[in-house]
């Protein structure tokens, strides 16, 4: 039970899981975002706003429980700049996803020489407990289970919550109306400003979870570049999964085994330079939105502002 080849193998499936959750959080956030109508260029910022509002908050309080309401206050915050940029004012949502993305590096860096008097990385925190052990009496899987967090639970059950809220439910038929078709839903009565506020913040609310797992879930602590890109793989891993969640998700794990990949290459003696592994998964994320990007359908208003009365 204990080969090589099985610790391997449950290394590299645990690994997976855990690298996938935040891309899965914050997927699930774009997925939200776009079914009803506006695009989130900004889940990069706004992942690492809840990287750092998870550390802050778990400083502050020294609770890591409330390090989680942080961040998600935190993202939801920044993804109320977002809608009221892009359905208010109606700016490019492109640029302004962009500017969050770039205020939100900048504005993060400032609080942690605020708080913590060094310009790159935060104090060592207190992460979310995680009772290992219980788990690891599981019989087959219990290896598995034991080297995971809560986060990865909390992304697979809310995979399937989103699933049924945006294909089962009246808020789900509404969203993705909006996101059709606004003039129509605004006909039959449905508020499109208030479904897009609704939608956008709420991929706020995920994409700080995202964060989350990556400060205090996986680490401890806060670093500058921490998130590192996955909010533009999130977005490759929603556009790769046609805007479901479940295919998303699939989408997440795929980008997560390309980063286990780099954590267990060299131990597998390939003569493979090792910069190759750490780019694998930002040439993985081209190459899907280059093979796929044609054969997915996005929402028909995705990325176009609405103006009440216009024809």
């Amino acid at each position: 039970m204990n080969s090589p080849l099985t610790l391997a193998i449950v290394g590299i499936i645990s690994a997976t899981l855990r690298l996938a959750t935040p891309l899965i959080f914050a997927s699930l956030g774009g997925v939200f975002s776009e079914k009803s109508g506006v695009v989130n260029i900004g889940l990069e910022g706004i992942m690492t706003a809840g990287a750092f509002f998870a550390v802050l908050g778990s400083y502050l309080t020294g609770s890591p429980w409330i390090g989680i309401i942080f961040a998600i206050l935190g993202g939801a915050l920044f993804a109320a700049l977002h809608a009221y940029l892009s359905i208010h004012l109606m700016a490019d949502q492109v640029v302004s996803g962009v500017g969050i993305n770039v205020f939100s590096a900048a504005f993060v860096s400032y609080l942690v020489y605020k708080f913590f008097g060094t310009p790159s990385q935060t104090s060592v925190v207190t992460s979310l407990p995680y009772p290992s052990a219980m788990f690891a009496k599981i019989p087959l899987i219990g290896p598995i289970l034991a080297e995971l967090n809560w986060f990865v639970w909390v992304a697979i059950i809310l995979v399937f919550v989103s699933q049924y809220i945006l294909y089962k439910t009246p808020l789900g038929l509404r969203i993705r109306a909006v996101g059709e078709h606004p003039k129509a839903a605004d006909t039959l009565g449905i508020n499109v400003y208030k479904i897009r506020y609704f939608s956008v913040i709420l991929s706020g609310v995920l994409g700080g979870l995202g964060g989350a797992t990556l400060s205090i879930g996986i680490m401890n602590l806060y670093r500058e570049n921490m998130v590192s890109g996955r909010g533009f793989i999130a977005l490759a891993a929603m556009i790769f999964g046609n805007w479901k969640p479940k295919n998303a998700m699939l989408a997440c794990l795929l980008f997560g085994f390309a980063e286990t990949l780099q954590l267990y290459a060299k131990g597998f003696g390939w003569k493979i330079p090792g910069e190759f592994y750490a780019a694998f998964p930002y040439l993985l994320t081209m190459i899907m939105l280059a093979g796929f990007v044609g054969k997915t359908q996005a929402p028909l208003a995705d990325g176009v502002p609405y103006k009440k009365g216009e024809r």
